[in-house]
């Protein structure tokens, strides 16, 4: 009974296997501070438990905008941060506020909007063009307005298709990924999204992929822990542990299937090992 006990576990609880994590940190909490993408999509509530179990300790989630992700590691107020904003991360890392900056992961920015698409997106030959188009239509866009890696992405889009968008039709919302496309489906608003997410949610949502696969909506997610010579309370052992988790062989393997049964495709590409410059978008 005792073997059929343990057989049975090993089947419904798949544990992913780790370097040994030092006693010294075994059962001290660690503080993960996040991009609300990761919490969204339902990820981080299937890799958490398992580096918990093998950590021996809890870890405790702060999903926000990646640039108040960024923020809370800098002051100490998290050890570890996973995020997707590679400008303002490698300025982070210049600054010496964070370490060991590494790739875990990517997946792509989609627009969204309302199936009949009223500024005919859908036509456009590039971002800066379908930006055009809502611009000029007056058409809802709902913009996270965060500092997030979405709404840093969505903001250096505009300045680049030459709008400085402003009045009723654009919507500064002000929460994260899941609370803005809600509000763009509410609205019939036209949104920039992680393509995770917004698959996570399609159930709920009135929301159409409307333009994709550009180099631009290229999203990539690393690791970093912060710099504990900056801030000596932090947790640095556990998130060394925590980084060597997420770019191990079987956390990598399990990234790439994650949502897969569900969706029909997976919700990120593991990446770990691989160099920024060695990332190719999705072809339109």
């Amino acid at each position: 009974m005792k073997v059929l006990h343990k057989v049975l576990l090993a089947l419904i609880i798949p544990v992913l296997s780790l370097a040994p994590v030092s006693r010294a940190q075994a059962g001290r909490d660690l503080i993960l501070a996040t991009t609300t993408s990761t919490q969204d999509t339902g990820l981080l509530d299937s890799l958490v438990p398992r580096f918990e179990r093998i950590c021996q300790c809890r870890v405790k989630t702060i999903a926000v905008g990646t640039g108040q992700a960024l923020a809370l590691g800098a002051r100490g107020e998290a050890d570890v941060v996973l995020v997707h904003a590679p400008s303002l991360e490698e300025r982070y890392v210049k600054e010496g506020k964070f370490l060991d900056r590494r790739l875990v992961m990517t997946n792509d920015f989609v627009l969204v909007g309302p199936p009949p698409d009223p500024a005919e997106v859908h036509r456009a030959g590039t971002l800066d063009e379908a930006l055009r188009e809502i611009a000029q239509a007056q058409a809802p866009f709902a913009s996270r307005a965060d500092s997030s890696g979405t709404n840093i992405l969505e903001l250096s889009r505009w300045k680049s298709a030459g709008i400085q968008p402003a009045g009723a039709w654009y919507l500064q919302v002000g929460q994260g990924m899941g609370a803005t496309l809600q509000v763009a489906s509410e609205k019939g608003a036209y949104t920039l999204t992680d393509r995770g997410t917004y698959l996570a949610l399609q159930r709920g949502l009135t929301l159409d992929i409307l333009f994709e696969h550009a180099p631009e909506l290229l999203n990539i997610y690393h690791v970093m822990s912060v710099n504990p010579q900056v801030n000596t309370v932090v947790n640095a052992a556990g998130a060394r542990a925590f980084e060597d988790f997420l770019v191990s062989a079987e956390t990598q393997r399990f990234i790439g299937s994650f949502g897969k049964a569900t969706f029909g495709q997976p919700l990120f590409k593991p990446a770990a090992g691989l160099a920024d410059s060695a990332l190719i978008a999705p072809a339109r």
